[in-house]
Parts: structure tokens; C-alpha cells; sequence
């Protein structure tokens, strides 16, 4: 029976190694494989794998590519050099947030822009409108396969193969040769450690798939701790800590917004208030908060909403992501997350939970 759902070349794989699939972004997807908690300790210690064939790639090539993205993309665009590569927003007119994406500098005349899966179609759209007669734009996505190796022992997996990506540092990419095949490797990603981000031909996925994991210190990981890593780090994800109506500055993120340069959106993210900061909620407890959830004080007034909420394997605790009044203040940052069925003690804390990653060793 179908379920109307889009499915990545690696579908067949991910199921005959027993994988969960769930919906997500229009996707069916592999949430977990052998637990959260096994993948959690696979990508904290040694290497994991992620399909993440379901975000959008575009092209954008020509003499104006540079300054087109430039004006579109919140971070400064005119000073990469190819092989560099740049996490950014791109706003709506009121300074919302359309997307949260990275910008490959491939050449000074073509460049790759990478969106979440959800939002390809009005990315697809924003960037079109605003793109010059001199650009020329092409949605790459539906060909383009992505996987992510990540951990601490990524680099040496991955180099076995390819052993160019030893020199990658932190958000740089280059094009190598993996399999016979023309890639490119990007030394980025999502959870907090080492890792490296694989774009390539969507119908060579399942010879790379099965090519990593004859490495016995790889594991196939799902959504699910993906989203686990992404929360212990303190990572926006978009409709969650992101959207039209959250900007960059709401959702502390100011330093991804070049204030020096003219983009789409900037006097009205400039004006526009800013009646919320984000906190980092650490529970006294293994209870994780939970998205939709409300913050109060110690008092019991409400002063904010949950998120993004999860367990924690790296702390043993539950933690989760949130706004809150900027007129909010606590003694010894005591907070309570809850709904009308119980209350749960907290503590805001500083981020990231988790601070012993291998992201830039």
C-alpha cells in the first residue's frame, strides 16, 4: 500500500537492517535502527552514518551568483573563497526566518546552496525571485544523494576511502573521487563531533551505503538520535526553534547575521522587537521536557514555552530547548517545565548540555 510518501535510494537497506520508519518533511524515514541509545553512544564514540538524502541542494551558477546570494543570505557571502562553506538564514520581509541553510562556494560563478527538506518548495521560490537575469538557478535535489558520517572516528573511516578529507578543516569541502564517483565531502554537521557530510549521484547511495558499513565501527543511525545530538548541543532546528515567525535574533543567533552588509529582511530584523530569549532547560530528573510544554517560574507564573525536549544518555538527564520572557528572571536559575497535569524542577543552564564533542579536532 503506498503512502504517498517520498522514500531515499537507501529505503530497501535501511528496512532489511531493521530499521523504524516514520513520516517526516514529506519523507519516510528511518527513525531508529538498533535504540537511541546504542546510535547515541555509536556517534559520541566511534562513527556513525546518517541518510540525509531529504534536504534540498541548489545550483546557483552565473556572473551575479555571488552577489544574488549575498543579498539573500544573512551571513557575509562576497568574502568566500571556493572549497569554504557558511551556515546562514535567509529572511522574509519581516525578518522571520524562511530557512536555516549552508552556502558552498564552489567556484566564484557556482555556488551550492543546501535547505531543509520541508522547505525546498518556498526556498525554491524565494530564491527565484530574487535571483538575477545573470543567475541561473537548478534544483539538484531530487538526484543527489546525502549521507553523513559523523564521531569521533570519522575521519579515519571515512579517509580509508578517501583520503583526501584529511586536510578538510572545520566548514570547508573539497570534490574527491569515492568509488570510481565525483563527490563532494563537506567537513560539517549536526551533531557536535567530528564528522563529514557526503553529497553524490542519488543511484550510486547503495554502494556507498554498503561500502561504509563493511567498517565494523560504523552504525547505521536514525532521526530519531539525530535529533537526541542535535538537542545536547543546542542546535536550531527549523519549526522548532526556527520559522517565519522566529527570527535569528529570537532565537539567539546573532552571530550568524553579518549586521555590516544589506540583506533581505534587515531593517525589519533590526526594528522588529525582540520580546523572547532563548534558554537551555536542564531537568532535575531523567522527565524531559517536551515541545509545547510551558515554562514557569518558581513562582508559578508562565514565562515561556518548551521547544525542543529530550533525555539525555551524555547527562543522564532530561533537557530541553525554549523561550522565555526577557523580563524573566530566577534565583540560582530555577525553572519549571509542565503542563496542567504536573510540574517538573529545572535549572537554565549555559549551552551547549553537552560540551566534550570532537567537532573541531
Amino acid at each position: 500500500m503506498s503512502t504517498g510518501l517520498l522514500r531515499t535510494s537507501l529505503y530497501d537497506k535501511q528496512r532489511a537492517l531493521g530499521a523504524k520508519m516514520v513520516p517526516f518533511a514529506g519523507w519516510e524515514m528511518p527513525v531508529q535502527f538498533e535504540g537511541i541509545l546504542k546510535e547515541h553512544e555509536a556517534n559520541r564514540q566511534g562513527c556513525s552514518i546518517f541518510d540525509c538524502s531529504h534536504m534540498g541542494e541548489f545550483l546557483i551558477e552565473g556572473e551575479g551568483a555571488r552577489a544574488a546570494l549575498d543579498r539573500i543570505v544573512t551571513q557575509k557571502v562576497l568574502d568566500m573563497t571556493p572549497g569554504t562553506c557558511r551556515y546562514g538564514m535567509a529572511l522574509n520581509d519581516q525578518g522571520g526566518t524562511i530557512d536555516d541553510l549552508i552556502v558552498y562556494c564552489i567556484t566564484p560563478r557556482k555556488w551550492m546552496v543546501v535547505v531543509n527538506a520541508a522547505n525546498i518548495t518556498k526556498d525554491r521560490e524565494h530564491f527565484e525571485r530574487h535571483l538575477g537575469p545573470d543567475v541561473t538557478f537548478t534544483d539538484i535535489s531530487v538526484g543527489t544523494a546525502k549521507l553523513d558520517v559523523q564521531g569521533p572516528l570519522s575521519r579515519e573511516v571515512l579517509s580509508a576511502l578517501v583520503p583526501g578529507i584529511q586536510g578538510l578543516s572545520y566548514y570547508t569541502f573539497g570534490e574527491f573521487d569515492l568509488l570510481g564517483e565525483k563527490v563532494v565531502i563537506s567537513r560539517t554537521g549536526y551533531t557536535g563531533e567530528l564528522g563529514f557530510e557526503i553529497y553524490y549521484p542519488w543511484d550510486k547511495a547503495e554502494r556507498v551505503w554498503d561500502q561504509l558499513l563493511l567498517d565494523a565501527r560504523v552504525r547505521p543511525t536514525g532521526l530519531g538520535v539525530r535529533d537526541v545530538l542535535r538537542i545536547e548541543v543546542c542546535y536550531p532546528l527549523y519549526g522548532h526553534e526556527l520559522s517565519e515567525e522566529i527570527s535569528p535574533f529570537d532565537a539567539g543567533l546573532r552571530m550568524f547575521v553579518d549586521q555590516g552588509k544589506d540583506f533581505i529582511g534587515k531593517q525589519a530584523l533590526l526594528t522588529r522587537p525582540v520580546p523572547l530569549q532563548t534558554v537551555c532547560v536542564l531537568s532535575d530528573s531523567r522527565r524531559a521536557p517536551r515541545q509545547g510544554q510551558r515554562l514557569y517560574s518558581p513562582e508559578g507564573s508562565e514565562v515561556g514555552e518548551i521547544t525542543s525536549g529530550t533525555f539525555s544518555p551524555a547527562l543522564g538527564f532530561g533537557i530541553g530547548l525554549g523561550f522565555v520572557k526577557k523580563t524573566f528572571t530566577s534565583t540560582d536559575k530555577v525553572i519549571i517545565f509542565g503542563d496542567e497535569k504536573f510540574r517538573q524542577p529545572a535549572r537554565i543552564v549555559t549551552r551547549p548540555f553537552y560540551k566534550e564533542g570532537s567537532l573541531k579536532n
